[in-house]
């Protein structure tokens, strides 16, 4: 399946949630597809993402040259992300049995990559040359453990995308208020006008 990498696909807010959200509808059997079925929509994907994360990578570059090399550790790491995080949502603590796996995927990342990452002002490493998109999604997918990152993720209640609330109060709903919200908004006015012409007819 061929995709078009939109600006509304990367809501997730970090590298690490834009790529669990690459499975499309989790919530939805019927419906549910995975964007890297394909493994060339890996490489795909690295590219559009050095640019939409640009800010969370420092400005480093993503490559991903051998994407069916990679895809199976790009996989681990994004369903090991992906149970670690939405439990962590519906619980509100971080399940330990769950981070071995994580941990191990991330492992696997990083593994054989020279790149020199968290200096200041380079989470990533130096902007100068790019980074393996499997070891930066590794690290991204890290950073993700912080007490304070934890704490404001959320499960979007129209496409069960997971995604980092900013707000200022912590009250952000939706993945996307253009795509999400406004989606939800036109099902309860359409239920409302159904209801409405139902009560008339009665």
């Amino acid at each position: 399946m061929t995709v078009s990498w939109t600006p509304h696909r990367f809501t997730g807010g970090i590298l690490a949630l834009d790529t669990a959200n690459t499975v499309v509808l989790r919530n939805d059997p019927e419906k549910t597809f995975d964007r890297f079925d394909d493994p060339a929509e890996i490489a795909r994907f690295a590219e559009a993402a050095s640019g939409f994360r640009a800010a969370e990578l420092g400005g480093r570059r993503l490559e991903a040259p051998e994407p069916d090399g990679i895809a199976p550790i790009v996989l681990s790491i994004r369903e090991a992300t992906d149970r670690l995080f939405r439990h962590a949502i519906a619980k509100g603590a971080i399940a330990a049995g769950h981070l071995p796996d994580f941990l191990t995927a991330c492992a696997q990342g990083l593994s054989g990559s020279n790149a020199e990452i968290g200096a200041p002002g380079q989470p990533f490493g130096h902007p100068a040359t790019p980074i393996a998109f499997e070891a930066a999604l590794a690290v991204s997918a890290l950073s993700l453990l912080r007490d304070d990152t934890v704490a404001r993720l959320r499960v979007c209640p129209n496409c069960s995308w997971l995604f980092v609330d900013r707000s200022r109060n912590s009250s952000r709903l939706w993945c996307d208020m253009a795509v999400c919200g406004n989606r939800q908004k036109a099902n309860r006015y359409y239920r409302r006008r159904t209801a409405a012409k139902e009560t008339d007819n009665a």
